[in-house]
């Protein structure tokens, strides 16, 4: 018997950033658009779905204090109101994740509901919250696939290196799967490019490789190589609060904005 489907409600806006390759800024742009988002005055809510939980650590959530986490949503032991701590980032908090999250996919995978739990969780917040960032773990397992099938879009953090495009097809089929099997509301937001160096001239040539292969659906916005990005969650702190001015800060500040004018488009058309 085919199961039904639950729906996406007309709640906040789910963006999951995923990308199975490790080390591409998925973490950090999920911690820096979040606060960048809220700057600007969207109310924000991450959702740490990594088991490293470097999200929730970027934030300055302690792991002492994580009681109730991610895993604690995902295996029914709490609403994912009860996991939410507010952060030192006004109108941004966060539902942290503890190393748990690991062994879950064992502990949920008999369930028919498996691949939704995510969604239904989500869809007890109502209006509460503008904008849902989940920051995906490094793999395309049933952690990332409970993301995709809560979210209403998909934005992809790229490192602008050789093997950039590499795996990309791969998350796009994965992309199309869930679409047609789990979520057909699914798309993909857009890619942005991450740890650009401008005097490198292989990163010129990636954003152009990947420009030419994924058209509009590439950000304007590039995030460069800082080290004050890099610094910041040493000190639990998005780069936004470390070093407003620096330009790590701006070009986070730029992509919410070209985001939020994206959700315009998108709603318009």
């Amino acid at each position: 018997m085919a199961m039904t489907l639950p729906s996406v409600t007309s709640g906040p806006r789910v963006l999951a950033l995923a990308n199975q390759k490790g080390g591409v800024g998925k973490t950090t742009t999920a911690i820096n658009l979040g606060t960048a988002l809220a700057a600007i005055g969207e109310k924000v809510l991450i959702l740490d779905l990594d088991p490293q939980g470097n999200a929730s650590t970027g934030l300055g959530v302690d792991r002492r204090s994580r009681r109730r986490s991610t895993y604690n949503v995902l295996v029914g032991d709490a609403t994912l109101s009860e996991t939410i701590q507010e952060t030192a980032v006004p109108r941004l908090a966060i539902a942290p994740s503890t190393m748990d999250l690991s062994g879950v996919e064992l502990e949920i995978a008999s369930h028919r509901d498996r691949a939704f739990r995510l969604r239904r969780a989500i869809e007890s917040l109502a209006n509460d919250y503008s904008y849902v960032l989940i920051d995906c773990p490094p793999s395309l397992n049933l952690l990332t696939i409970n993301a995709m099938a809560a979210a209403n879009a998909i934005l992809v953090p790229l490192q602008c290196e050789f093997f950039a495009l590499e795996g990309l097809s791969q998350l796009i089929k994965t992309v199309e799967q869930v679409k047609m099997t789990l979520n057909p509301q699914l798309t993909i937001h857009g890619i942005v490019l991450t740890m650009y160096d401008a005097r490198n001239n292989l990163s010129a040539q990636v954003v152009e490789d990947v420009r030419s292969f994924m058209g509009d659906k590439v950000y304007q916005t590039i995030i460069p190589r800082n080290v004050r990005v890099s610094e910041a969650p040493g000190y639990g702190k998005p780069v936004l609060l470390y070093d407003l001015k620096c330009v790590g800060s701006q070009a986070y500040l730029r992509l919410a904005s070209e985001i939020i004018q994206r959700e315009k488009m998108l709603r318009a058309a």
